[in-house]
């Protein structure tokens, strides 16, 4: 039986942490900031764990 590929995608873009949750990084952070307060560039800011019903597909996509 062969090895199943990593999708590179999703490795690029989610890690595991050291207790296997999958973390990844939040939206919005990228453009038009300028018209968003301080305040919600900052709740933008920071990692964040991959929703529950996401986990079982994202971890088959990473071979774990």
């Amino acid at each position: 039986m062969p090895k199943n590929k990593t999708h590179s995608g999703i490795s690029k873009r989610v890690k595991v942490t050291g207790k296997g949750k999958l973390m990844r990084e939040g939206t919005g952070k990228r453009h038009l900031l300028e018209k968003k307060s301080s305040k919600l560039t900052r709740r933008y800011a920071g990692a964040k764990e991959v929703a529950k019903s996401d986990v079982p597909r994202m971890k088959k996509m990473l071979g774990l």
